[in-house]
């Protein structure tokens, strides 16, 4: 049986080995190309595989767990060992990973005192029922049971966050109860501050350090640390960012490569290192993360990251860069690759069928009706968009009504007229409204989860929980009687096409393509404003005017041969025209 221990250098059978290791993230990537994926991992020189465990994605519910299909972590270790790939998994509660809330449950939110990466009880109560799962899955795949899984980490980045280490000990005795028999580790930022609040001291517990550039640097306040505390283990940079991440309405980042190349050899000529991202893939659904500058600042769907891969799996300028580093350090042996993958065109599409959401909206969710407004969360919803609609009486003009405390973007519809829009700069600002109708106005809002911070101090920000949460105030005082419709947009099946299209409100819009043979393509969507796409009933994620992306990467596994139904979610009242392209439509990049 495979041995391995932590000394002063990684010790894998009794002999030192430097890992070089690409993050791969499974739960972006569709299962059918994950062996495509690791076998060119394989073929740049690494010798170790990293992922991420999201728990909102294994448990979107409280108690409702989930392995299966494109979850199956299990499955995505297994090909990587088929491959005589190690693993390194990072199963931590909190991932950050640009993902939706850093990877926690947003049913946690629903308790008004939550305080997660805590000491709090309840907190800690939720992650030890998810790992009692967790575990059941990985605990199989360690190398002490003849899997690859070499290391567990207990928590990410934690030293940017926090620096309670009875926290930092309650998760690492989650893991032992759970079966957790490998080395583990933290990975913090690189310097002394960081390093200091999130590692776990004299717990056998090896810190690592994420950087990008100034390697010398950044590795030797790592090294000076460990000295300094007397730590026995190898440097490893456990997070080699070698591109970066996009928000919307930015122009999309690059790195050289020949630059990237160059820091990747200063750290192998260290120790050891986890390239992040070997491949980004896609943010899937509704599980983009969200920035916080200045306001909430979300995350596009793509998560190319700028990495050797592409988003759709294409060596990009990095691969080659990289792969002559690595050779340097561990010698290579190519193996063929197993997976046919081509790009087609398949035109443009021609809309079949549209139908406004007020339209459709009884076939999509039966409203709960409460006195006060209630954010998502209260009402058991994560993600998506909720609508709240209240009756308001007789015509009569009001100088001004106004949203308290909403998350994150919202749209008011009187009579189901678009009235305003409103998103960081002005939410909560004065709008005037006019009720024309001589008896009965209706007021609807729709609001939109544009993804939960992932990262930093606004990781417990009252924006993390979405909707309305203080209500809807005409002229001074709030308007109660409400109801509310929950649309997380897993049920697209559902709506009602022969219902009435209205332009300029938010509608849906079907199209069908007939396909012999699939092949990768690009959903191209040149000139409609806002929403999400949907391919035979799943969610491929979401689009925005703002750029710097115009395209949904749809892998050929998500098409079938004959019918082919693409519904759009647009919420602007716009439309331009859709297509199947084999290039994506992106706006010119920039570098980072």
């Amino acid at each position: 049986m495979t041995t391995f221990t932590i000394q002063d250098d990684f010790m894998l059978d009794g002999q030192p080995v430097k890992l070089i290791s690409g993050a791969l993230h499974y739960f972006r990537i569709v299962p059918e190309y994950w062996q495509d994926r690791l076998e060119k991992l394989k073929n740049m020189g690494c010798n170790c595989v990293e992922t991420y465990i999201p728990w909102n994605y294994h448990e979107p519910k409280k108690g409702q767990f989930d392995f299966s299909g494109r979850k199956d972590v299990a499955r995505f270790v297994r090909e990587a060992q088929a491959l005589g790939l190690w693993v390194i998994l990072r199963p931590t509660p909190y991932i950050c990973a640009e993902w939706e809330f850093g990877g926690l449950p947003a049913w946690l939110l629903a308790d008004d005192s939550m305080r997660v990466r805590s000491t709090y009880q309840p907190y800690l109560d939720a992650v030890d029922a998810y790992y009692a799962e967790l575990f059941k899955v990985i605990r199989p795949l360690f190398f002490t049971h003849g899997g690859s899984v070499l290391m567990c980490q207990i928590e990410n980045e934690y030293g940017s966050f926090g620096n309670d280490k009875q926290y930092l000990k309650a998760i690492k005795r989650l893991m032992e109860k759970h079966g957790c028999d490998v080395p583990m580790f933290t990975s913090d930022g690189g310097w002394r501050e960081v390093l200091d609040a999130g590692t776990l001291l004299n717990e056998g517990v090896l810190p690592t350090a994420n950087f990008g550039s100034r390697t010398d640097e950044q590795i030797g306040a790592l090294r000076q640390f460990m000295s300094d505390n007397d730590i026995q283990g190898p440097l490893m940079c456990m997070e080699f960012w070698i591109g970066w991440f996009n928000n919307w309405g930015s122009p999309l980042k690059t790195r050289d490569a020949k630059e990237a190349a160059g820091e990747l050899d200063a750290m192998l000529r260290q120790g050891s290192v986890n390239i992040y991202m070997f491949h980004g893939g896609t943010n899937p659904e509704f599980y983009n993360g969200c920035s916080y500058h200045n306001g909430m600042d979300p995350q596009i769907t793509s998560y190319d990251y700028a990495a050797p891969l592409t988003e759709w799996g294409t060596e990009a300028e990095k691969y080659a860069a990289f792969r002559e580093v690595i050779a340097k350090y561990n010698p290579i042996t190519p193996v063929p690759l197993s997976t046919p993958i081509t790009f087609k065109s398949y035109g443009e599409l021609r809309c079949e069928n549209q139908v406004s959401l007020f339209n459709t909206l009884s076939s999509l969710a039966k409203p709960i009706e409460t006195d006060i407004p209630q954010p998502m969360e209260k009402l058991g919803q994560g993600y998506g968009y909720i609508l709240y609609r209240a009756h308001v009486g007789k015509a009569r003009e009001l100088a001004k009504a106004k949203l308290a405390d909403c998350d994150d973007r919202a749209q008011v519809f009187v009579n189901q007229k678009l009235i305003a829009t409103q998103y960081k700069e002005t939410m909560g600002s004065n709008i005037p409204l006019t009720l024309d109708h001589p008896t009965d106005n209706v007021i609807d809002i729709l609001v939109e989860n544009l993804g939960r911070i992932n990262y930093g101090a606004s990781l417990v920000s009252p924006h993390q929980r979405k909707g309305i949460k203080g209500g809807f105030m005409l002229d001074l005082h709030f308007h109660t009687g409400w109801q509310q419709y929950c649309l997380e947009l897993d049920n697209v099946d559902q709506v009602d096409f022969t219902g009435d299209y209205q332009e300029g409100v938010p509608a849906f819009y079907q199209f069908t393509v007939d396909i012999e043979e699939p092949a990768d393509t690009f959903l191209n969507l040149n000139g409609w404003g806002k929403g999400a796409a949907f391919l035979n009933g799943e969610n491929l994620g979401r689009f925005w005017e703002l750029g710097p992306t115009h395209y949904l990467y749809i892998p050929a596994p998500l098409l079938k041969k004959g019918k082919n139904t693409i519904v759009l979610f647009e919420t602007e009242g716009r439309t331009g025209t859709v297509s199947l392209d084999d290039q994506p439509l992106i706006d010119q990049p920039q570098e980072a």
